[in-house]
């Protein structure tokens, strides 16, 4: 019965990896640009919220939704006013710029007041609760993970193919020149992908807050997304959260079942497995693009 626990727990942790990774692979199929602060924008994501809920003391729902509007507007600006100077520019250029992003906001968390470089804790209305059945015990903020990811991802599969600005979003990574022939405006799919993205980003750190609190170095689990995104296919969306999936739960049994120091190795060594064996990916987006 532990092991179901440990891997239900890897499952949850997954999830978060894979709305990380999730992030990563909208901006990269969108602009060609890895977005190595997505990690910090999560981190961001958790303070904001963590001051609509703790400390403003706003309903829960509508903490959510202010933190994912903020996040979301966070990461238009960010593209319009700073990414789109760059872009034609070597890919050298915009890889320098997120990571320099991600040191900057690491940084600028500390200088805000109340939030600084303590660990804060953010309190779910479900947390220290647990589902208990059959002799398993499975805490509800995991429950709450995966609900939520489930329920985004099924959001966003909506988004794509049932509404006009998703199929114009996905023309738009797929072919931008043939795109602007037919009347898309790119740039302004270009800004809305990137918000997307950060407000993907801003869930995931309201969904990880609970489980790891919020400080300053929480991004650092982009450390473990980005693998995600590369074992299952780096232009892949529904690769990103499987991914996430593999490296949560082969993360988390390789912490139950092997001696330590293993946990931290293990989804390494699969992305290296992986790589090997399918280069591409589990999930390696097809080469050819339709408009």
């Amino acid at each position: 019965m532990e092991l179901v626990q440990v891997a239900v727990s890897g499952v949850a942790i997954g999830c978060i990896y894979g709305l990380v990774a999730l992030g990563f692979v909208l901006i990269y199929k969108a602009t060609e640009v890895v977005n190595f602060a997505q990690g910090d924008v999560m981190m961001v994501g958790g303070f904001v919220a963590y001051t609509f809920f703790s400390i403003w003391h706003l309903a829960f729902g509508l903490a959510v939704l202010a933190t994912i509007a903020v996040m979301a507007a966070f990461g238009a600006l960010f593209e319009r006013f700073v990414l789109r100077h760059i872009l034609g520019q070597p890919a050298f250029s915009a890889v320098m710029v997120t990571i320099g992003t991600g040191y900057a906001l690491r940084g600028l968390v500390t200088m805000v007041p109340g939030w600084g470089t303590e660990t804060r804790l953010l309190k779910m209305p479900f947390s220290a609760t647990f589902l208990r059945g059959g002799g398993v015990s499975i805490a509800m903020d995991h429950v709450a993970i995966i609900i939520t990811t489930a329920a985004l991802c099924l959001s966003l599969y909506l988004l794509f193919k049932r509404t006009r600005v998703g199929i114009a979003m996905q023309a738009a990574s797929q072919n931008q020149l043939a795109a602007f022939y037919v009347g898309i405006p790119v740039q302004v799919m270009h800004t809305l992908i990137w918000a997307i993205a950060a407000g993907i980003a801003a869930v995931a750190g309201i969904l990880l807050a609970p489980i790891t609190f919020v400080h300053n170095n929480m991004g650092l689990i982009a450390l473990n997304a980005f693998p995600a995104a590369v074992v299952g296919g780096f232009g892949s969306i529904p690769g990103a959260l499987v991914g996430g999936l593999i490296i949560g739960v082969v993360e988390s049994m390789a912490g139950y079942l092997l001696p330590e120091g293993f946990k931290a190795v293990a989804p390494h060594l699969v992305v290296l497995l992986v790589l090997i064996v399918r280069p591409s990916g589990i999930f390696s987006a097809m080469r050819k693009k339709k408009v």
